[in-house]
């Protein structure tokens, strides 16, 4: 389209004016005929009123006083912090804290007294070489009104104070005004009407009651009213008689929402977008994920109302709750959305370590609002949080037992059963414990033999070369593929009279901690022959092994190193790095008695490796001997034997479990645990010293000690929703504000730092961060019947030119929210209207109806299949969701390809999104549903029917002219010839269309009508 532009017309809808428009329909109406002009008018993109953007309504500076936070930190963060802040601290200065502005340590400000503050002195000066900012930096010296304030701030004393959004809160709501009295009906009210006293504004009438009920259907369950629902309604305001009674309607609607299991899925798709949810694993390849469990969770968990504290821990730190439950183990997955690279000749530790930095970043984003992750490379530039601290909350993360392994591992079997589940974590638990007292008895017999370094004769390998160096083997030169085996010849002493066991120690080549992690080394299978005197060889067969400790449950490497004795990938050792030296004992089934002239020949098989085929082999390695008795004593332990069948079985009851396997958080424990350090200048082959566990010191920064005691995901998840950090509390409100009101009062709900804007009301986000964590107890649905119930909420969408020139945005709440409908509930409003919708909840994704050849798998065979079923008409929240190819109905209307955590989705308008609404098979089949539906002799009743279903109201009489023009222009005989040229075949348009199911070739025009009506601007905006 070009030079055209949109206008609002009387009834509602958007006219799109144009010298020449054109726009491809999948109908074919001849361009500039009346048809087109018609369906044009009907056709809205309200894209100018829907936008979202960044401006602050501010209230002016009170004359008296000068806010640090208020007036004078903005100034520093734009003009002072890019040459001193926290990446670049020029002449050992920084704004971004007080240590080196003011006393004791600091010198450039001398509180109240601006005219002897070097400060000041520079900001006032004419010299080039003196004034500050620097001309070459900003050509533009500050403002006089800010030099001004920074000059009233230093008389005042320099009060440095912590930023808005850590400060504890009130218990105590501010004094409120009774002007609102006659219009409030909860206390936030009084906050919003005071605010607009000041700006000279008085708040909107009421909402009829069909936009309310639309509004709020949509916000708390994400749908349309139904006509039940809409009917029902309107009933029950017949006899009210009194407001009370009115009340009494609106809250048991209210309610009946609530109840609905819709509603978990309306709030599991807005959390899914923080959670970076998808049914792939990302990167080049994005292979297939079982992920949906991790969705029904969410769905559930809404559904329930779980306290968003409890929300918090569960997802975060599930695993390590006292007695985890199954749900609490998929809550976790929350963090496993995190990608993995399954390309070939991709390092794994290099992304599992962004995987480990994604999952800090994220966690900051979505409770805290804090743009944490570009504390990796040095200190926040704006925000008083080091560049140590960065890997302080690192090392609580890095301790899960996921490896960017192809496996996904740590996985857990999905099982619908609850007696299933139940039974799954007793037997993994019982496992666990019972194969770690099993190794406990082992390691003890392992440290009361004498051991001592193996006489080695000779080495080979069938591929590259290893030699003996010192005590230890080692590959001198030469590379060892995958597959190689290591053949070690080795003549016991003449005084050796038997042999009970094996220690195999393998080293990292590097002694310095700082160079580790490094590639994997894994000893894949161990076989050993003795050689007597004459050359007679004979097998000898190992009983058992026993690790320095075990890692895991169901991944490759030391959870399952007793397969190191037969055919097999696993073994023991590092996979698919080796993170430090680890040692196992292979014990012998019985004793070997060696006599003069006897030799042993050892076989070491090396097939472990990584994505692109790089071998996991052993590079350095140590074999020792022993011939005390504890372990042969141990092996014929009656107990020890009992013990070693009741793991076997156990084990092998654990994998008799099967299902999806969803990929989950485990922690790793003991020794088994990583060492964390920082990353020199965020590189992370430059490590530096180690760092423990803590949060920013400038959260409470007077109980440093209190920091230090959070140690890993529990205890940080526990203090995310303590009282001692209110700006999670904060932030939940407020991005529950913005879902319902279409922005929220901190508009950068991404960043609630220096950096983003002010909130517009302060105290009314304080008082609603104080009310969901002191009143509702973090109730989701306690909060959202108090907002949707207040006169702030119910206020009428529509505004009067003035207003929407003053306050475009609507930040000052003057009138009702009107925004556009997310790209989820667009389609699920078809999907209702049309009654086409499939109420069954949960479950695996699903695949509506794409254009073919959007799906392009790489190095795959999958494709996408048009689902035929009732799946075809699942919710958007459903839809299979493949990062490297999203959704195309859904991406138009902006949902982020979840790459990373997005914390807000920014409405745009752009003609693409026409396209999919106006040419797509989904639309054009649910609009021949939606007509089929509402079909009858009397053409008016039937759009009427059509408009009731998709508006959530009656046409007014404008509406109904309209569409019935339409609607006739369609049916007459003009149409009838502008559609017969269009089919190779000379059919007529009104021939009967297709069955659901199959390719939507065409519409009648009643069903032309109804999409329409799908695509006019009061579908589309709640």
């Amino acid at each position: 389209m070009s030079g055209g532009r949109c206008e609002q017309g009387e009834s509602g809808y958007a006219v799109l004016t144009s010298e020449e428009t054109v726009f491809p329909f999948q109908i074919s109406i001849m361009r500039n005929s009346p048809v087109l002009s018609l369906l044009l008018s009907l056709v809205v993109r309200a894209s100018v009123c829907l936008a979202v953007a960044g401006l602050s309504i501010v209230a002016a500076a009170d004359e008296k006083s000068v806010s640090f936070v208020r007036d004078i930190q903005p100034i520093f963060a734009r003009a002072c912090t890019g040459c001193h802040g926290g990446v670049k601290q020029a002449g050992d200065i920084s704004f971004v804290s007080p240590d080196s502005i003011l006393p004791p340590d600091g010198w450039v400000i001398e509180p109240g007294d601006a005219e002897e503050s070097i400060l000041f002195q520079r900001l006032i000066s004419t010299d080039p070489e003196e004034r500050m900012p620097p001309p070459h930096e900003h050509p533009e010296p500050l403002a006089d009104h800010e030099v001004d304030l920074i000059k009233r701030w230093i008389q005042e004393g320099a009060k440095w104070e912590d930023h808005w959004a850590r400060a504890q809160l009130s218990e105590e709501d501010p004094p409120l005004t009774t002007a609102s009295a006659d219009w409030a009906k909860s206390t936030m009210d009084h906050f919003v009407f005071d605010r607009l006293r000041k700006e000279g504004l008085q708040p909107s009438r009421v909402a009829p009651g069909h936009q309310w009920l639309r509004r709020v259907t949509f916000d708390l369950v994400g749908l349309p009213p139904t006509l039940a629902d809409i009917s029902a309604f309107q009933d029950s305001l017949k006899d009210v008689e009194t407001d009370l009674q009115r009340e009494t309607v609106y809250r048991s609607t209210v309610r009946r929402l609530l109840a609905s299991p819709r509603f978990g899925e309306r709030w599991a798709a807005m959390w899914m977008d923080l959670a970076r949810y998808a049914d792939s694993q990302g990167f080049e390849k994005d292979p297939h994920r079982d992920m949906w469990p991790y969705r029904e969770w969410l769905i559930n968990a809404f559904n329930q109302d779980m306290p968003y504290d409890e929300f918090t821990i569960k997802q975060l730190a599930g695993d390590l709750l006292p007695k985890a439950s199954y749900d609490d183990l998929i809550a976790t997955a929350f963090h496993r959305n995190t990608q993995t690279n399954t390309e070939g000749g991709t390092d794994d530790e290099e992304y599992r370590i962004a995987a480990v930095i994604d999952r800090l970043s994220t966690t900051w984003t979505t409770w805290q609002a804090t743009t944490f992750g570009c504390v990796q490379c040095h200190s926040h530039p704006y925000e008083p949080y080091d560049h140590e601290e960065f890997y302080a909350g690192l090392s609580m993360f890095n301790n899960s037992e996921d490896s960017d392994l192809n496996s996904e591992t740590p996985t857990v079997p999905y099982l619908e059963n609850q007696k299933q589940r139940g039974g799954f974590l007793r037997t993994q638990r019982r496992w666990v414990a019972r194969r770690d007292a099993l190794d406990a008895i082992g390691r003890q017999a392992v440290l009361q033999s004498k051991w001592q370094p193996l006489p080695i004769t000779q080495t080979e390998s069938t591929t590259g070369t290893i030699d003996v160096v010192g005590r230890e083997i080692r590959v001198v030169a030469g590379t060892v593929a995958v597959g190689s085996t290591y053949t070690i010849a080795a003549e016991l002493p003449d005084y050796v009279s038997r042999l009970t066991g094996l220690r195999i120690t393998i080293r990292p080549e590097s002694d310095n901690p700082a160079e580790w992690p490094e590639q994997g080394s894994v000893l894949s299978r161990l076989t050993m022959t003795v050689v007597d005197q004459d050359g007679k060889s004979q097998d000898v067969a190992f009983d058992s092994a026993i690790p320095d400790y075990r890692n895991g449950v169901d991944g490759l490497g030391e959870a399952d190193c007793d397969e190191m004795f037969r055919k097999g990938k696993r073994g023991f050792g590092g996979h698919p790095k080796l993170f430090k030296p680890r040692w196992v004992v292979a014990v012998l089934k019985t004793p070997l008695e060696i006599h003069a002239g006897d030799s042993l020949q050892l076989s070491i098989k090396q097939d472990a490796s990584v994505t692109g085929g790089l071998s996991n082999h052993l590079r350095r390695f140590e074999i020792e001997w022993t011939g005390s008795g504890e372990l042969a004593e141990l092996i014929d332990e009656d107990d020890y034997r009992l013990r070693r069948d009741e793991v076997a079985k156990l084990k092998q009851k654990y994998k008799s479990f099967k299902g999806a396997r969803v990929p989950v958080m485990i922690e790793r424990r003991g020794p088994a645990r990583r060492t964390t350090r920082m990353f020199l200048r965020g590189n992370w082959l430059e490590r530096g010293e180690v760092v423990k566990p803590r949060i920013p010191d400038a959260f409470q920064p007077t109980d440093p000690a209190a920091h230090a005691s959070v140690r890993n995901r529990l205890e940080f998840a526990k203090w995310l929703v303590s009282k001692r950090n209110p700006l999670a509390a904060r932030v939940w409100v407020n991005r529950i504000w913005a879902e319902l009101f279409g922005a929220g009062i901190v508009v950068t709900q991404e960043d609630f730092g220096v950096s983003g804007q002010p909130p517009t009301h302060p105290e009314l986000l304080d008082h609603l961060a104080l009310k969901m964590q002191r009143d509702y107890r973090w109730s989701l649905k306690q909060f959202l019947e108090s907002v949707v119930l207040s006169a702030t909420y119910r206020q009428d969408s529509r505004a009067s030119q003035k207003l929407r020139e003053s306050d475009p945005h609507n930040q000052l709440l003057a009138h009702g929210p009107r925004t556009r409908l997310t790209a989820e509930m667009i389609r699920d409003q078809a999907l209702v209207a049309a009654d086409a919708l499939v109420n069954r909840i949960g479950g695996p994704s699903v695949m509506p109806p794409q254009p073919d050849g959007v799906w392009q798998q790489v190095y795959s065979s999958n494709q996408w299949t048009d689902a035929d079923d009732e799946d075809r008409y699942r919710r958007g929240v459903y839809t299979y969701w493949k990062r490297t190819s999203p959704y195309p109905g859904f991406v138009m209307f902006d949902t982020p390809s979840r790459d990373v955590c997005s914390p807000r989705r920014i409405a745009t308008n752009t003609p693409l999104q026409a396209l999919v609404t106006l040419n797509s098979e989904v639309y054009s089949e649910l609009a021949g549903k939606l007509a089929e539906a509402c079909d009858s002799p009397d053409v008016r009743e039937s759009i009427a029917e059509m408009f009731l279903r998709v508006v959530s109201r009656s046409p007014s009489d404008d509406d109904l002219r309209d569409l019935t023009t339409l609607y006739e222009s369609l049916s007459g005989p003009s149409a009838t010839d502008a559609n017969d040229h269009r089919k190779p075949d000379g059919e007529k348009a009104d021939e009967e269309q297709s069955d659901g199911a199959a390719k939507s070739v065409g519409l009648k025009p009643l069903g032309i009508v109804a999409l329409a009506i799908l695509n006019s601007d009061w579908a589309i905006t709640k």
